[in-house]
């Protein structure tokens, strides 16, 4: 083997002159180590586990992902369900809520609010956005914005967000009407039973709770009645006989407020003057008259049944009661049926106070009114006839006669009507 050594032309490749074999090497360090690297037999295993640790987390950042949007769809599925629930009612409870307020509100939210404190709805958010919406694309028969007049309400989540804003605005829960009429003389007990037979409003006992306990301080003949365990209806005298339009469904206090209305528009000026000229209150002028209605066959008899009856009560001396069977007639024929086992008191409590005939402890007027009377009752109370009469009685035939004196009155009666003895 020669010594000698020559170079190609690239003088990496040294070569043997003798021999010509070449052997391969490298003086540059870094590309020695390049080729090293690239022959290691470890290393493209290395590159696949990171490769498959990056296919790895991709997919668990996948299933996260869809997990969040399952878990995001059915939080939204549920308060849509509330949501819907709230307008529709339709797994609500039927039963009613009572809802008072003694402030008008004039937004709808607020309303929503105090439907909201009393558990009728459970999306208020919601419940506001669709009503404002409502107001601002559709056009309604009745406005939802309000305002809402205060009183109290009953209503059940099954009504749904809209018809329990309807029934707080005094509205009602459909268009169909339906016309009644309530003659003069008719009581409490007796409207409260033609309006539940006509589905003007539904729920009797909650028309006899807004009639006993409802404030209707816009009202200034009711503003300052309140509630009296001697009294059986606190607003009767006050629903004034009329004709009158109501919804189906109307709600107990829009319905009682069409009376109270009606009423304070019928007791004018003129008579509440002329009250004061007699110096009765106008709840005393109410009560006389209430009498008046029930005794009378007629409106001609009326100012002179009146005069006899104020004749009584200036001259309480000799004429300590009124002597009037129809004060008790009231308790034992109107108020005892209507009367139940949770009711406050008995028939026989309430004759204690309206009990006015002769053997009677009341003196003077009952304790309130006895019927609800109309405009020719109030106009005889407020200009009766002048008479020196203190008896008067009616025949079979409804027939009136009147006497100065007891003798008087007990000669007509065995002459007139024997049957009365």
């Amino acid at each position: 083997m020669s010594d000698k050594f020559e170079t190609n032309e690239s003088g990496l490749n040294p070569v043997d002159a003798d021999t010509g074999s070449k052997d391969i090497y490298f003086s540059n360090e870094d590309y020695a180590k390049i080729i090293r690297e690239n022959k290691n037999p470890g290393a493209p295993a290395a590159a696949k586990t990171k490769k498959r640790r990056r296919r790895g987390n991709t997919v668990l950042s996948t299933y996260m992902f869809f997990i969040i949007v399952i878990a995001l769809s059915m939080l939204l599925s549920v308060y849509a369900i509330f949501c819907l629930n709230d307008v529709f009612g339709m797994t609500k409870s039927q039963t009613s809520i009572t809802v008072s307020y003694t402030q008008r509100i004039t937004d709808p939210s607020e309303a929503i609010d105090i439907l909201a404190d009393n558990g009728l709805v459970t999306c208020k958010n919601f419940c506001k956005i669709l009503v404002k919406l409502e107001t601002m694309l559709l056009s309604r028969q009745t406005s939802l914005d309000g305002p809402f007049e205060p009183g109290t309400y009953y209503l059940n989540g099954k009504m749904g967000v809209e018809n329990m804003l309807i029934a707080m605005l005094g509205e009602a829960e459909t268009a169909e009407t339906v016309t009644l009429t309530f003659p003069e003389g008719y009581t409490v007990a007796d409207i409260v039973k033609k309006l539940v037979d006509n589905e003007v409003c539904k729920d009797k006992a909650a028309l006899l709770s807004v009639i006993q306990s409802t404030e209707f301080t816009s009202y200034s003949l009711v503003a300052s009645r309140n509630p009296k365990e001697t009294i059986p209806y606190r607003l009767e005298g006050y629903l004034f006989p009329d004709t009158y339009n109501f919804y189906i469904g109307q709600g107990p206090s829009s319905t009682v407020e069409t009376f109270l209305k009606n009423t304070e528009a019928k007791i004018t000026d003129e008579f509440r003057e002329r009250a004061k000229e007699l110096g009765y209150t106008m709840d005393e002028v109410i009560i006389i008259a209430s009498i008046v209605q029930a005794e009378a066959a007629n409106a001609k008899q009326m100012p002179t049944i009146a005069g006899i009856i104020e004749n009584r009560l200036r001259d309480k001396v000799n004429f300590p009661t009124l002597g009037c069977n129809s004060t008790a007639d009231y308790i034992k024929n109107k108020v005892k049926p209507s009367l139940t086992s949770s009711s406050s008191h008995t028939a026989e409590y309430y004759l204690k106070y309206y009990n006015t005939n002769n053997d009677s402890l009341v003196s003077g007027l009952p304790e309130g009114p006895i019927c609800n009377p109309g405009l020719d009752a109030i106009k005889a109370v407020l200009w009766p006839e002048n008479t020196d009469d203190y008896f008067f009685f009616h025949d079979n035939k409804k027939n009136l006669y009147t006497a100065k004196n007891n003798t008087e009155f007990k000669e007509k009666i065995r002459r007139f009507a024997p049957y009365l003895l």
